[in-house]
């Protein structure tokens, strides 16, 4: 009886051996795991000459617009420069014109007197022109339309020349948006809060990805959320990258590590909006030069622009002295042109900084802003 047991036994063991052996060729010859562990599957052996060393690129943001290519479903397309300086001249036009056209009357007189040379003199005075520069003017005026001969040169030709002549056509007005050695160009943005600073940022950033130049915004104003908020939905719109920090969290901190973004991702122009506080000179000096000073650990900051309130006149020029002395500001972007701001105001403070006007603002609009031609401006105010 035990052996017929034993004899049981070792038959049903040779059955569950070959039943096993039968599912392990369905699958392919495939050992179980191990109990309680994962299914792991271990690939055959490669030779070094197998492996493929093809570079791959790192995944990009979809939200990011390539240079060149066309924006992404949402994504806004800006308006190019050459058109929207066709645009701003004519508005430009419409409201300064009043000045040129009341300017022009009255130097086409057929008899200049002196009344009508002290109503000129009131004119340039009224558009924010500035004392030295409206006596210069007055003076070249007097000079050239004296009647000589009986010829009356044409008042309009050396109305446009002098204005021209003023203005500065030969100021070095282009934007330093490139670097060196294939490091970003570094565009530092300054200004008080209220001269429309972080909005000019946001729409410098248009102007760029029009031209098909890679940009990086750093939020550096970081003591107004509102700010740092604005930067980001301006940087959405058109699909650029936005580096921003804590609230209250150190400036110099979030424009350095937007640089160091630049870097890595081999960027055009990298653009940091700065803190607009004006408490104290000292405090200003500090925090700015701080900010200055981070960046250039990683990339020079080749431009400085101070965002100008047009409409505060002669006022602004008070807050563009501080600046001044606490950065070397290389050009000027001024907002708010259009309604009450006077045009003079483009003379004052090219003379006050010796630094040229590089961009004017015209309106709300995200495209409101353009760079500045001397001779399109005065061909402007004069209609």
């Amino acid at each position: 009886m035990g052996d017929l047991l034993y004899l049981i036994i070792g038959i049903a063991v040779l059955a569950v051996a070959l039943v096993a052996g039968l599912l392990m060729r369905a699958r392919g010859g495939r050992s179980a795991p191990p109990s309680g562990g994962t299914d792991v599957l271990t690939p055959p052996p490669i030779a070094p000459e197998d492996f493929d060393t093809t570079p791959v690129e790192a995944p990009r943001d979809p939200a990011v617009q390539a240079p060149g290519e066309a924006p992404a479903p949402g994504l806004e397309k800006p308006e190019s420069t050459a058109s929207r300086m066709h645009r701003l001249r004519a508005r430009l036009a419409g409201a300064q014109g009043g000045f040129g056209r009341g300017l022009l009357a009255l130097i086409s007189r057929d008899r200049l007197d002196e009344d009508t040379w002290e109503s000129i003199e009131d004119t340039l005075l009224t558009a924010d022109l500035g004392v030295a520069p409206t006596q210069q003017v007055v003076d070249n005026l007097r000079t050239r339309l004296r009647v000589e001969g009986g010829q009356k040169p044409d008042p309009r030709t050396v109305l446009r020349e002098e204005l021209v002549a003023l203005v500065d056509p030969d100021m070095d007005r282009r934007l330093q948006i490139s670097g060196e050695d294939g490091r970003p160009g570094v565009v530092l943005v300054v200004g008080v809060n209220g001269s429309g600073k972080t909005t000019t940022v946001g729409k410098i950033a248009r102007i760029l990805v029009a031209e098909d130049k890679s940009v990086v915004l750093g939020a550096a104003d970081t003591f107004r959320a509102a700010a740092v908020d604005q930067l980001a939905t301006w940087g959405e719109r058109v699909g650029v990258e936005v580096v921003r920090g804590p609230e209250n969290g150190d400036p110099a901190s979030v424009a350095f590590e937007a640089v160091r973004s630049g870097v890595v991702g081999g960027v055009d122009t990298v653009i940091v909006d700065t803190a607009g506080r004006l408490q104290n000179k000292a405090g200003l000096m500090d925090e700015l030069g701080k900010v200055k000073r981070v960046i250039e650990k990683l990339a020079p900051v080749t431009e400085v622009l101070l965002v100008l309130d047009a409409t505060t006149g002669q006022n602004g020029l008070i807050q563009a002295r501080v600046f001044s002395e606490v950065v070397d500001v290389s050009g000027i972007v001024l907002t708010k042109l259009d309604g009450s701001a006077k045009g003079g105001i483009v003379v004052a403070v090219q003379r006050e900084l010796g630094v040229p006007v590089k961009l004017v603002g015209l309106g709300e609009g995200p495209d409101d802003l353009a760079p500045f031609d001397a001779a399109a401006f005065v061909d402007a105010l004069l209609g």
